[in-house]
């Protein structure tokens, strides 16, 4: 993947802290505790250093009094192409996906642009890690889809370059499952037959690719055991050891219920661990995600039904269902189209109308910062207001579930960032020609 061409965003990153800062007086919501008002937050070295009330400055700390504020944990995007897709009719901005049909040594991390535009608007309200992650097919890619798409990167949202940016370089290894229906009228192109077919051969070659990057595994181990010369190296099975050793992630785009059991019973017999993307469908399958300890990323609440007999709030109670049924999941802000990097911003809100159908508030917060931190895997260092884990937070005037609510300060590893974004700037520009052109009247 080559580096995405943009508009370079004219916000400067932020200067890592030289002295501690204290955030005093303000509601602390842990997300993994209790909500503690009238509490203190130090912050030092990016990191968490001390919570509690009336805490003494640091001789060298900058205070900030935030009594009225709140402190939360910045929001988390599970799911997103920020920093691959800058403008989707714009062919050049848009580096989500490759032509071949398995790549599993493709590396998002090389290819994120750390100017976007998007990142800033992302972070004023509240976004400020993301996990950026390949698609199956982007403008021009040809007609076959990919399957094996490639490696995500866990992305802290400030930085000059994409080194500086990554927390998690190779995240995620992704699988775009086949679609499993088939249109079986009369008058369908292609036929029936045909797309039985070719659904037929996309799981085949699936299992395949899985095959030979066992039997990669295998020679490499006995020739490592033989003290022989090293095999040629082939990057793509390379890309796939530790997915094997379960050392990394897999994740699943299956959106429907045939997708689900399907990749479920595939996940079964390789004997592979899968976390499940997008799934808003999940809910019918709760029983055997709970069994098997399948995890979900929903693809937001906010999407159409799938189905035209489905009600029309079916996703906005899909995160009750599944938190009542006891699956793990997290909330991402969507899918469809090619321009949700664009609306990362909304992340909250997704999470928001499920409260209001059935899903706990807290479970609701939790499910796009530490739940979303746990299925990543940095559920130590990251989605919760605790000592140790990274200073990465917002401050709010009120709850970031709510339209109102306004982000007044954000940290990202303990540096203060800044929140002006593009649109921000032309709402002033253009607010301020409004005045003019009233003036001269």
């Amino acid at each position: 993947m080559a580096s995405t061409v943009a508009v370079a965003s004219t916000i400067i990153p932020a200067m890592r802290p030289a002295k501690p800062v204290l955030l005093q007086g303000g509601t602390v919501v842990t997300v993994s505790g209790a909500v503690l008002p009238a509490t203190d937050v130090l912050l030092r070295d990016g990191l968490i250093a001390q919570i509690g009330p009336n805490l003494i400055a640091p001789a060298d700390a900058e205070v900030l009094p935030i009594a009225g504020k709140f402190v939360y944990p910045g929001l988390i995007a599970s799911a997103t192409q920020l920093g691959l897709s800058e403008i989707g009719a714009v062919r050049a901005t848009v580096d989500i996906a490759e032509t071949a049909v398995i790549n599993p040594n493709i590396r998002a991390q090389v290819a994120i642009n750390p100017d976007s535009e998007l990142i800033p608007v992302a972070r004023t309200n509240g976004v400020l890690t993301a996990l950026s992650m390949p698609r199956a097919r982007g403008p021009g890619s040809g007609p076959e889809p990919g399957l094996i798409t490639g490696n995500s990167v866990l992305l802290r949202l400030d930085g000059w370059t994409w080194e500086d940016m990554t927390i998690k370089p190779m995240a995620a290894l992704h699988i775009e499952w086949p679609e499993m229906a088939v249109d079986r009228d009369p008058d369908a192109s292609p036929s029936a037959e045909k797309q039985q077919k070719d659904i037929d051969a996309q799981l085949r070659l699936l299992d395949e690719s899985f095959a030979a990057a066992r039997a990669y595994a295998k020679a490499k181990d006995a020739q490592s055991s033989a003290g022989a010369r090293a095999a040629d190296i082939d990057l793509r099975w390379e890309a796939m050891l530790p997915v094997l050793r379960g050392a990394r992630p897999l994740f699943v785009r299956a959106r429907t219920e045939q997708q689900i059991r399907s990749a479920l019973a595939w996940s079964r017999r390789q004997g592979l661990k899968i976390t499940l993307l997008d799934a808003l469908d999940a809910w019918r399958v709760a029983a055997e995600l709970r069994e098997a300890d399948v995890p979900v990323i929903l693809g937001g609440t906010h999407p159409l039904p799938l189905r035209r007999d489905d009600g029309y709030a079916v996703n906005f109670e899909a995160p009750g269902k599944l938190h009542a049924a006891g699956v793990r999941f997290a909330i991402a802000n969507g899918f469809e189209g090619s321009s949700e990097e664009g609306n990362e911003r909304n992340l909250p809100y997704q999470a928001a109308i499920a409260v209001a159908y059935g899903l706990p508030h807290d479970v609701a917060l939790r499910s796009i910062t530490l739940s979303a931190a746990e299925l990543l895997g940095v559920g130590d260092e990251l989605g919760s207001v605790e000592v140790g884990k990274r200073a990465t937070l917002i401050v709010t005037d009120g709850d970031p579930l709510e339209i109102p609510t306004q982000v007044e300060m954000a940290f990202v590893d303990g540096a203060a960032i800044d929140l002006n974004n593009r649109q921000s700037m032309l709402a002033e520009k253009y607010g301020e020609r409004l005045q003019r052109l009233e003036a001269a009247r």
